[in-house]
């Protein structure tokens, strides 16, 4: 693209933070490169601290791809399938007493299990949750620390589909796989994941950071006011405190970059479980199909999306080009606004050199 080009993106960005009171970031990068970046409205509304390049958002089920590279590393060194069975890993305790016995872990990683979800997605399935935050109005979403804190929320829930059968975007798979994870290792969830994912890939300001603790360059979640001349809300209650196996990391969009780059490259994993990682499984919608985590096109590009109370984000990498696509918010309505602009610029980006 010439600066003329970006000149144009970088206009419209900077309209629809201010006609629409915005915050987010947007990075598009070849290879370790920034082409173009923009960073508009506040992190911290009541502080008054702008949205940088710095900014660690959180990026809501964004962060499936870190759970997925962190229990297909573990599965490595374990010397385990993705196709082994849930119920010969987990221990009864710590699965749904609904589980179908002949869902895999590949299963779990295509959304291809047919378990019911906590969080349905689906508007014409029983049980379909409008608004997230809802599902915290009468459970306190500061008890929700660690994936068995979960459990109770899709234990007795019937399955939608047997195992294969379809694709069904399940984020109780991965809060199960969150709890995989821990059996596998041994250890925490965000360490594991820290050990396997984050320290590799050089992603040295990312974390499952609680809502109750206070550091430096997080981004605020923010929901719209009520009415005309209410204030802003923060969305403190309208999400799990910490993230876990479905989402919820704080992530800067260098290290979205980084993490996008290394999976790519194979750095983080066997090549033979990066190819697997980046296989098309399962057809989705359109040229999209599903890998293990990550949503991979017809071109080979893949990553993910993510999308909670105050929290939006948007990842592309298409290792033919080295390119990636960053677009981070800590306020809902940025894609709506952005999207076709900042998708049409990176497809335009040249490769590498």
């Amino acid at each position: 693209m010439n600066s003329a080009d970006f000149e144009g993106l970088a206009t419209h960005l900077a309209r629809a933070a201010t006609e629409s009171d915005l915050s987010f970031t947007v990075l598009l990068t070849h290879g370790e490169e920034p082409v173009f970046e923009a960073c508009h409205g506040l992190a911290d509304r009541a502080a008054g601290l702008p949205v940088t390049s710095r900014t660690r958002f959180a990026v809501a089920s964004l962060s499936k791809m870190f759970t997925a590279v962190a229990v297909l590393a573990a599965l490595e060194d374990a010397g385990t399938s993705p196709h082994a069975r849930v119920v010969d890993l987990l221990p009864e305790r710590r699965r749904p007493r609904t589980l179908d016995p002949a869902i895999t872990v590949h299963h779990l990683l295509t959304h291809t299990s047919g378990m019911g979800d906590y969080a349905e997605e689906d508007e014409d399935l029983p049980g379909y949750v409008e608004d997230y935050g809802s599902l915290w109005v009468d459970r306190p979403c500061y008890r929700m620390r660690r994936p068995d804190d979960f459990l109770p929320l899709y234990a007795e829930l019937p399955p939608v589909a047997a195992p294969g059968q379809a694709f069904h975007y399940c984020n109780g798979g991965y809060v199960l796989l969150g709890a995989l994870l821990e059996e596998l290792t041994g250890e925490e969830f965000a360490g594991a994941v820290g050990a396997r994912v984050f320290e590799p890939a050089g992603m040295v300001d990312t974390g499952y950071f609680a809502l109750d603790e206070v550091r430096p360059d997080l981004a605020l979640g923010y929901l719209p006011p009520r009415a005309p001349g209410d204030p802003w809300r923060s969305n403190i209650f309208s999400t799990p405190v910490v993230g876990g196996g479905d989402g919820g990391a704080f992530v800067t969009s260098r290290d979205v970059v980084r993490f996008l780059r290394a999976l790519g490259a194979g750095t983080l994993l066997s090549p033979e479980t990066t190819a697997q990682l980046l296989m098309p499984h399962v057809p989705v919608e359109g040229d999209l199909s599903m890998g293990y985590g990550v949503f991979v096109g017809a071109d080979g590009r893949f990553g993910h999306g993510g999308g909670d109370p105050g929290v939006e984000a948007l990842s592309r990498h298409l290792p033919s080009r080295d390119t990636t696509m960053v677009v981070l918010a800590n306020t809902e309505g940025v894609l709506d606004l952005v999207y076709d602009q900042v998708t049409a610029a990176f497809a335009s980006l040249p490769g590498a050199g």
